[in-house]
């Protein structure tokens, strides 16, 4: 039996905390390191010869065991962990976070007039085990010109974001049509969400 109806959110995103927050799921974060001085807690590497579905997942996964060894090591009061992390797919090709404009202009070209497909997967580490799903949707992409590829870029939206762009945000004008989960194209699919919560002994009604 839980002490208290509440996890951790082990992710930065502030689109995930929204979505918990939209679904009335209690949270505190705990955050892992990215950058120096001893480099990330889990690195985002795609390895060699890795299927899309494998890497959002193993990464997913790598997140939340060390989501859930982190608060044991600082002996926090014991909750369910959730992770997750979200990939953009055109073709086999990772579409990652931009780096810079022009990465971010290189990604809108390739994406524009295009469906490509958004992974999201998901890990729940609790006293009950570990459970993961990874949720699939298809975005298609209206056929853009340079100008609206540039303003979109010129703005902050692209650059926190797998594959440079957000739905929740002004590219939301560039989709014509979507197949899957909203929230999942978001960076968290609430009904795997939820689902995975309840098994791990959260009351969600």
């Amino acid at each position: 039996m839980l002490k208290e109806n509440k996890i951790y959110l082990a992710s930065k995103s502030p689109r995930r905390r929204e979505l918990l927050h939209q679904a009335g799921i209690e949270f505190d974060l705990l955050l892992l390191r990215d950058a120096a001085p001893r480099g990330p807690d889990v690195t985002e590497i795609v390895l060699p010869g890795e299927a899309p579905e494998a890497y959002v997942s193993r990464v997913t996964q790598e997140k939340a065991d060390k989501a859930w060894e982190i608060m044991h090591l600082r002996k926090m009061l014991p909750r369910p962990v959730l992770a997750a992390d979200t990939t953009v797919v055109l073709g086999k090709q990772i579409l990652g976070k931009p780096a810079d404009k022009q990465e971010a202009i290189q990604m809108l070209s390739m994406l524009a007039g295009q469906t490509h497909m958004v992974l999201t997967s998901i890990a729940v580490h609790s006293a009950l085990g570990s459970t993961a799903v990874t949720q699939c949707s298809e975005v298609s992409f209206a056929k853009l010109d340079e100008q609206q590829i540039l303003a979109y870029c010129n703005s902050n939206e692209p650059y926190d974001k797998a594959g440079g762009y957000g739905i929740q945000g002004a590219a939301a004008r560039f989709i014509s049509h979507i197949k899957g989960s909203y929230s999942g194209i978001m960076g968290l699919p609430l009904f795997e969400t939820c689902q995975l919560l309840r098994q791990a002994g959260i009351f969600i009604p």
